[in-house]
């Protein structure tokens, strides 16, 4: 399996750098912050020049010039960007052996999908994401940091290249492996039996790729009125989240 590895990312927003630094802060490389938002964090500023790093309240066009967006809402922390590998072998049994449920993501390309994604299974206590490792499969970078809130902190992150194989593993452990199908798919509620629950959803376009469905042991879909066709990718995983993996 493949590793990625990239110098630094930046995280906007107090909750999500907050999020950050109670998960790791130690990750935490430089950190910039305008007056106002300067006044909430001393806690952190301690922190950083106890480990004698940067941190610096700047003039709001710096801010927007480091943060490489206006939407940085008042503090910028840049920080060493995770090394996103397979899961070690044996570890799918584990989490398993646990109920702990999972979220595979098959190419979902958009990184604000990615993001709001990640937001949601963190707010469900789910602990682990799986993504697709292929070029045009998004990443968690600055942006879906950004949408997330602080949800890819609360998250160990995995990258996987076969994932058919993956998902094949994954029942073999115990899992459910549910798709979430466009059309197709058992409608509503979906009983697991007591087993823990990996939830696949597709990339926007295209959704489940054909290997990834038939790998899948089971397929949902979300029944609709018949207005539009399909529900965007991260609403879909919300609702499959709390359907599948919040209310079980």
């Amino acid at each position: 399996m493949g590793t990625v590895k990239s110098k630094e990312t930046t995280i906007c927003g107090l909750a999500a750098v907050r999020a950050q630094f109670a998960a790791d802060a130690s990750a935490i490389k430089r950190l910039f912050f305008d007056f106002q938002t300067g006044r909430k964090i001393g806690v952190m500023c301690k922190a950083l020049a106890q480990a004698k790093k940067v941190y610096r309240c700047v003039e709001p066009p710096e801010l927007e010039k480091i943060a490489g967006t206006i939407h940085h809402g008042g503090i910028v922390a840049v920080i060493a960007a995770a090394e996103l590998r397979a899961p070690t072998e044996g570890a799918p049994r584990e989490w398993a052996r646990k109920k702990q449920p999972l979220v595979v993501l098959d190419g979902v390309g958009n990184a604000h999908n990615l993001g709001a994604i990640a937001r949601t299974a963190a707010f469900f206590g789910v602990p682990r994401l799986i993504l697709l490792d292929a070029a045009a499969a998004a990443l968690p970078n600055d942006a879906a940091h950004r949408v997330a809130e602080g949800g890819l902190a609360h998250l160990e992150v995995f990258r996987v290249r076969e994932l058919p194989r993956f998902l094949h593993e994954l029942a073999a452990a115990g899992y459910e492996v549910v798709g979430a199908a466009t059309r197709g798919g058992r409608p509503g509620a979906f009983g697991a039996h007591g087993k823990a629950i990996a939830l696949v959803v597709g990339n926007e376009e295209r959704g489940l790729s054909p290997e990834v469905a038939a790998a899948c042991t089971s397929l949902v879909t979300i029944p609709g009125a018949g207005k539009v066709e399909s529900l965007n990718v991260s609403v879909a995983a919300a609702v499959l989240m709390w359907e599948l993996i919040a209310r079980g």
